[in-house]
């Protein structure tokens, strides 16, 4: 497996991706699948503002899975935060794919000067908190019943890292 910036042919891997998250998990809030024109574009925005989009890829090049960071909230005063999100196939989640991007995000989070990155994970996705509280994240704080997916009310756990910390050292 290999880690690099997410390339124009890498906008398929990345589509069926966040799809089957769409329409299988509560990793993504969203329940209306995209196109490739959309993920291109997201790809692209991330980009022009000076934020990476990551693709693990293995020796035939196809992606495994994709992550990003973008800022937290709009306002100046949150310039020095980011919040993550990142994406494993399903067929090759547990395998250490995560915990690599998610490496490679905090040193490129760091080494843009960002002072805390932020996790916002549905509640009841342990296998993520765990992956997150095992590189440094810190819970702060769950949201009750503020979105909704599957018929059901779901509660948004936050987690944050201070990048001067352990896992960042930025």
């Amino acid at each position: 497996m290999r880690i690099r910036n997410a390339e124009a042919g890498d906008i398929s891997g990345i589509l069926e991706i966040y799809n089957d998250a769409v329409l299988h998990t509560t990793a993504i809030w969203n329940e209306t699948v995209v196109d490739a024109a959309d993920r291109a574009a997201w790809v692209a925005e991330r980009q022009r503002l000076g934020y990476p989009v990551l693709v693990a890829v293995n020796d035939e090049g196809d992606v495994e899975g994709y992550a990003s960071f973008g800022g937290w909230r709009a306002w100046d005063g949150y310039r020095h935060t980011v919040e993550h999100s990142v994406y494993v196939r399903r067929d090759r989640r547990g395998g250490g794919i995560g915990r690599a991007l998610m490496r490679e995000l905090i040193m490129r989070a760091g080494a843009l000067g960002k002072h805390v990155m932020v996790a916002g994970i549905e509640a009841g996705n342990t296998a993520s908190i765990r992956l997150h509280e095992s590189l440094g994240f810190e819970a702060a704080g769950v949201l009750r019943e503020v979105g909704t997916k599957f018929g059901r009310w779901l509660d948004l756990a936050f987690l944050q890292l201070r990048l001067d910390g352990p896992e960042g050292q930025g």
